[in-house]
């Protein structure tokens, strides 16, 4: 992640860590095996497709994955075939059966809320319910370049003019429609020149909502409004879906655990929503998954100045320890 704090990610690596090398110092003995994973660009800035390293992991990689494309025009596939010629001969990836479904019991990832309610709640950890959909996509309005000072405003094809109208549209949908949450998070400009009329402009379009349907109605919406924009101004619109994820409702039963061992702890649960997409989703193709989210200062993720104090870690620490030696017990 570009510019990014050091928790988002890493503290549901390090922290599992802690907590096995913590149930071993207690010498407690679990009937099941357990794997620690860290997975790749989860966050799909790269290939504008998030869960990468996931899908890869579980075999879910599928053709059209393979082919998206970076900023450089690299495909996943260039990318991994690089990867693995250059690679030390000692971490080089292995071909292997996927996993099969029988050999889950289930999945806990660890996450910091990237949010404000436990702050707000004042608790240090919370335990996800559910986690919402998400939709990317990559859009395009083509139009015409032309010199900023000889072309009159009303013989303009601006390509930028009518993303940044779309835009609009897309924020006021979002607003009026909560929890509905609507992002442009990349924009690309060409030419790109100060005195040059924009042709082309490639932006990012991020849909989220905890229920599919409010958030496949959002995509329609916001689908024809692109087209009726790129239709009025003169210009052509291409609108190309990068990944799609459905709501994804967390076990029950292990949700169940999971608050018992924070009410252990903190004395107090809170149930939570997660409008943010985690690895979960892909692993709950196979296998029922449940997540710990941490408190962060003022909410704040994707920053560097991304913050999670000591004595909360400590609070999530406890409540991973519990949790597994709970669930060892039955």
């Amino acid at each position: 992640m570009r510019d990014a704090g050091k928790f988002d990610g890493a503290l549901g690596v390090l922290l599992p860590i802690a907590a096995l090398m913590e149930l071993r110092r207690r010498e407690v003995a679990l009937p099941f095996a357990i794997e620690v994973i860290g997975f790749s660009e989860e966050e799909g800035v790269r290939f504008s497709s998030a869960y990468l390293g996931s899908k890869g992991y579980t075999n879910q990689l599928a053709p059209a994955d393979l082919t998206l494309r970076d900023s450089d025009g690299i495909t996943v596939a260039q990318a991994i075939r690089r990867w693995r010629e250059s690679a030390p001969p000692s971490t080089r990836m292995t071909a292997r059966p996927p996993r099969q479904p029988r050999e889950w019991l289930g999945y806990l990832e660890v996450h910091i809320e990237q949010g404000p309610v436990l702050e707000r709640e004042n608790l240090a950890v919370g335990v996800v319910s559910a986690i919402a959909g998400q939709t990317r996509v990559r859009c395009t309005f083509r139009g015409g370049a032309g010199h900023a000072g000889t072309t009159p405003m009303a013989l303009r094809r601006d390509a930028l003019a009518g993303a940044a109208e779309f835009m609009t549209v897309a924020e006021g949908l979002a607003r009026a429609s909560e929890p509905l949450v609507v992002t442009v998070g990349t924009l690309s400009v060409a030419p790109g020149a100060p005195n040059v009329i924009p042709g082309e402009v490639v932006f990012s379009l991020d849909v989220r909502h905890p229920r599919d349907g409010s958030r496949r109605a959002a995509l329609r919406l916001l689908r024809v409004a692109a087209k009726k924009i790129a239709h009025d101004r003169r210009l052509t619109c291409t609108w190309e879906q990068t990944q799609d994820n459905a709501a994804v409702a967390c076990s029950p039963e292990f949700t169940v655990s999971l608050e018992q061992s924070v009410r252990a702890v903190q004395g107090r649960s809170l149930s939570l929503v997660s409008g943010a997409g985690h690895d979960a989703v892909v692993l709950s193709a196979l296998t029922p998954v449940s997540m710990l989210f941490v408190r962060c200062r003022d909410g704040l993720s994707h920053h560097p100045d991304e913050f999670v104090s000591p004595a909360d870690i400590e609070v999530a620490l406890r409540v991973v320890v519990d949790f597994l030696a709970r669930l060892g017990s039955r």
